[in-house]
């Protein structure tokens, strides 16, 4: 039994989406499901062949999903936010069998068609109500044999540092087992209703369609113009993921943070989290799990046991089905049922991990002999000064304690003293507030003169990545060496 008729049968006309028009039980959702698997078979695209997809989340793209899922079609959902160049360059590398987009032009060189056309379900005469055929023999699980767990499911890219996206492979057994340990750790079942408010061409977005199918909660969807504080008071939300900066700005709305306080879980990821933003969501009683992740693990690793008191540098404890363990370097290193196959290149999956199957995240941080993780930073973003390793992101939370300072940016630059020193790009509340008086001595205070920046640069609004909400370090770490001296 495939996932999404498993989910039909147990959850039946229990509410599965919400929408600002309506609402699609599980049932329905099946139905329509069974509807676009049958209309992509027409179409000659057979399980284990990639299908591309380029949109914006929306219902359509969550039924598409799932139509994919019960064909057993390899889902690729790229960021539609990319420029269409990068779009391009990423569909020729995937080759797909057939790409599906909500845009009006097609990708040129490309068996491309429109998302509404697979969905134009009245010219197949399919009833929505129609009755979900199961024998009266069927065991409520799904098909469990080793060929099935390991088949592909998605391709999720992942962009690095440098920007460059990779073609993460996943298993059905990575999303199930992803998904079974957060519900673990986050209950969420009938009744409950998370907003799907991260993009689906993301992990975070993605692995919500796993929680919902397994648990029978539902998933609301807004509109593309509506804000997330809208989203907020439009639909019986009890679960919400965010980012720092969205939870910033909720915060800073009476209405929306009256509505947070309401919820059963606030999973707060993506990056690393102000001291000043995690103490406000204390204070205000907003029941705020912090969560530490990776693509390459199907979405969380660690995660909040609890609702968080106050404040604590720790990313979580290690869920279910994850095993995870810190190198002589102080490198994570991860493995278990949640790790991904590998990248795809060149038309291959290319495991990603060493001799004893391990995957290095670059990440640095530690372990606790409870299984508490907490991340330092990035291998990466580490430079050496006066002969001592600086992790930017140790400097980055020191700094975002200061009174005025939102956000903050490190990177190194080239000293002849020191070899290299660390420089700070900040967003503050007021502008020129604080000064940089207070900020140095602030931080001499905080982290000491060695890592405290020797200047600091006022930014509005950040250069992020290609189509994307991170910020580019390496365009600031090019600035800060060439362009501000």
């Amino acid at each position: 039994m495939d996932i999404v008729t498993r989910a039909g049968y147990l959850f039946g006309d229990a509410p599965a989406l919400h929408r600002a028009n309506g609402t699609l039980s599980f049932n329905e959702c099946n139905s329509i499901a069974g509807a676009i698997a049958s209309r992509l078979r027409s179409r000659g695209i057979r399980s284990g062949e990639i299908v591309a997809i380029v949109s914006p989340n929306s219902m359509e793209l969550v039924m598409l999903l799932f139509g994919l899922l019960k064909a057993g079609i390899i889902a690729a959902p790229l960021n539609n936010r990319f420029p269409e160049h990068l779009i391009c360059k990423t569909l020729e590398k995937l080759n797909p069998g057939l790409v599906l987009t909500s845009a009006k032009e097609p990708f040129q060189g490309m068996n491309t068609t429109t998302i509404s056309s697979i969905l134009d379900l009245d010219s197949q005469n399919t009833a929505l109500d129609a009755p979900i055929s199961i024998p009266d023999n069927a065991a409520l699980s799904i098909d469990e044999s080793v060929e099935k767990m390991n088949q592909p499911v998605t391709i999720i890219h992942t962009s690095a540092s440098s920007g460059a996206p990779k073609a993460a492979v996943h298993s059905f057994a990575n999303h199930w087992y992803s998904a079974l340990g957060s519900n673990e750790n986050i209950p969420f079942g009938a009744g409950d209703c998370w907003l799907l408010s991260l993009p689906i061409f993301h992990i975070g977005g993605y692995s919500l369609l796993f929680r919902s199918l397994i648990s029978g909660g539902a998933l609301a969807l807004g509109n593309p113009d509506e804000s997330l504080g809208q989203s907020l008071q439009n639909f019986p939300l009890t679960h919400l993921s965010v980012v720092p900066t969205q939870l910033y700005r909720l915060l800073a709305d009476k209405a929306s943070t009256a509505r947070l306080q309401t919820m059963k879980a606030v999973l707060l990821g993506g990056s690393s989290a102000p001291k000043s933003l995690i103490e406000e969501a204390v204070r205000q009683h907003i029941p705020l799990y912090l969560s530490y992740g990776s693509t390459e693990m199907s979405s969380q690793i660690a995660t909040s046991p609890a609702p968080i008191q106050g404040i604590q540098e720790n990313s979580g404890k290690l869920l279910p089905y994850r095993e995870l363990k810190v190198l002589k370097d102080g490198e994570i290193v991860v493995k278990g049922a949640c790790l991904f196959q590998g990248y795809l290149m060149e038309g291959k999956i290319e495991p990603q991990t060493d001799q004893e199957g391990w995957f290095h995240t670059s990440d640095i941080g530690t372990i606790a002999d409870d299984k508490t993780i907490t991340v330092a930073g990035r291998q990466d973003n580490m430079f050496i000064s006066g002969g001592e390793n600086i992790h930017p992101e140790e400097i980055e939370k020191a700094l975002m304690e200061i009174n005025g300072v939102v956000e903050a940016l490190v990177v190194p630059v080239n000293d002849d003293e020191y070899g290299q020193r660390p420089v700070a790009f900040i967003k503050t509340i007021e502008e020129n507030i604080p000064d940089e008086v207070t900020l140095t001595k602030a931080m001499h205070s905080i982290a000491g003169k060695l890592k405290s920046p020797i200047h600091y640069y006022r930014v509005n609004e950040w250069e992020t990545l290609p189509g994307s909400q991170k910020t580019n370090r390496n365009f600031y770490k090019h600035l800060a060496n060439t362009g501000l001296t």
